[in-house]
């Protein structure tokens, strides 16, 4: 006999934000220079995110109606608390890989983390924003060494 387990969109919600918060913690707050520990932001919970939202995703998607074409179709689509909380998981998981990506790129060119720290709080809230910033500053920071 299978036993299936049910949680409570609301519950699904709050640990997929606890969990995102904690890898934008140690990516903001913690050192980068151990790669066990940068890892987590930057591959483990990004897949452990996107493991979830496979399940949410690919367990609901054929219970509505819905789709991409039109927002009419996404609207239909995301009706159903357990596609919205899929959808909410999937920003979760990229905007966190972009966060460390853009931290290990940033890293790179020698910013300074509180500048860092900057880029990555408006990427945590903001995503595209954010990566619209880092990118940015980052052909700034090309060009004046390309200059030197």
């Amino acid at each position: 006999m299978s036993e299936q387990f049910n949680f409570a969109p609301e519950t699904v919600f709050s640990l997929a934000n606890q969990l995102a918060l904690a890898g934008w913690i140690i990516l903001i707050l913690l050192p980068r220079r151990y790669a066990l520990l940068f890892a987590i932001p930057q591959y483990v919970i990004p897949l452990a995110l996107s493991l979830l939202y496979a399940g949410l995703m690919f367990s609901n998607v054929y219970t509505v109606q819905g789709g991409y074409g039109s927002i009419d179709a996404v609207r239909a689509l995301f009706s159903k608390d357990e596609l919205l909380l899929a959808g909410w998981v999937h920003y979760l998981a990229f905007d966190l890989f972009i966060g460390a990506w853009i931290a290990r790129q940033a890293d790179g060119l020698g910013v300074p983390r509180l500048i860092q720290a900057a880029l990555l709080l408006a990427t945590f809230m903001f995503g595209p924003v954010g990566l619209a910033l880092f990118m940015v500053m980052r052909a700034a920071y090309r060009e004046k060494e390309a200059a030197q």
